[in-house]
């Protein structure tokens, strides 16, 4: 059984589907010969060709309008950002556009273009490269959101997104890049709006995303030492939201923490706890909700800043207990 990277599983998923449909092609910095800033298209332009794998110039609003021009034809361009904090200088072209054509010219015409882009801190990249905004884009309406924390994933999502006819945000966490595990060789689609339940408990909730995924089941395993089963929902996509698959959970442990890299302030953990408290999963808590982002400071460009400003395993492990009764000492008191 193979294994490959998160960054091998992206590519893999572009390739198979430029082999499929010949309307398919990136565009993007340094994407050709380069292959790319993280190197997902390396290797690429030998295969397609430079009509297929296009360089452009060092302008997001360019490459974004280009991208929307291109999909209104009939094509689907799969655009790559260097980095996700530049999304602020594609915000017309995608929420002013790409986001509203299909509904106002009712149906007539529609933007299938996917935005890959790398997000996230822990690469000592600083400021203005470490961003977290995906809640900004899941505001808007027309806009899809993905944002997968496995290779696998990945892939199946990375070609759902290519097919679906509207424009598609998909965020790469940096730090997934070199993650591996099994992803099969075939094509094959992972449907947008569908959580996955990482791993399977009755205490406590956690819903995670992204990098955090991984944190959340890191410390679902220090918390099973002491006898707590935490569940661990990925939503994998933020617009469609699977809350179905949230509130069941919840009723299920009647405790949840959140955890997202974003800043908490406006982060998206408080859409979903504020689905949870709208829905019937409220009257099954049996505590308050918990939330864990970022601190609202500009990610630091010292690695112990760095790692202090985002939510840790450790502090993930802290807001479960939270959760739990003073009286708490084992994980059967809780349905005893």
């Amino acid at each position: 059984m193979r294994e490959i990277t998160y960054l091998e599983a992206v590519r893999e998923a572009i390739s198979q589907e430029m082999r499929a449909n010949e309307d398919v092609f990136m565009l993007g910095e340094d994407i050709g010969v380069y292959g790319g800033a993280f190197g997902v298209s390396r290797g690429m332009i030998e295969e397609f060709g430079p009509e297929r794998i296009r360089n452009t110039p060092i302008s997001e609003a360019a490459i974004s309008g280009t991208a929307v021009g291109a999909a209104l034809t009939g094509m689907r361009p799969i655009l790559e950002l260097q980095f996700s904090d530049f999304i602020t200088i594609a915000m017309d072209n995608l929420v002013n556009q790409a986001a509203k054509i299909r509904y106002m010219y009712g149906g007539k015409g529609s933007v299938p273009l996917v935005v890959r882009t790398p997000s996230g801190s822990g690469t000592g990249a600083a400021a203005q490269h470490s961003q977290s905004l995906e809640a900004w884009m899941a505001h808007v309406p027309g806009l899809k959101v993905v944002q997968p924390s496995s290779a696998a994933d990945a892939k199946g999502l990375l070609k759902a997104a290519i097919d679906d006819p509207n424009p598609v945000i998909f965020y790469e966490h940096k730090l997934l890049y070199k993650t591996s595990e099994h992803v099969p060789e075939e094509p094959y689609s992972i449907p947008l709006g569908k959580a996955d339940v990482k791993r399977e408990g009755k205490d406590v909730t956690i819903v995670a995303t992204a990098i955090m995924v991984h944190r959340a089941l890191e410390a679902a395993e220090k918390l099973a030492a002491d006898g707590i089963e935490v569940e661990v929902i990925d939503p994998r996509t933020l617009v469609p939201l699977d809350t179905e698959t949230i509130i069941d959970s919840v009723k299920k442990t009647g405790r949840v923490v959140i955890a997202h890299e974003a800043v908490k302030r406006g982060g998206f953990g408080g859409e979903i706890a504020a689905t949870i408290a709208e829905s019937d999963a409220f009257d099954f808590l049996d505590a308050p909700i918990r939330r864990l982002g970022a601190e609202a400071v500009p990610i630091p460009y010292n690695p112990t800043l760095e790692k202090a400003t985002v939510p840790s395993v450790e502090s993930i492990v802290e807001a479960v207990k939270h959760t739990l009764p003073a009286s708490f000492k084992k994980g059967r008191e809780l349905h005893a």
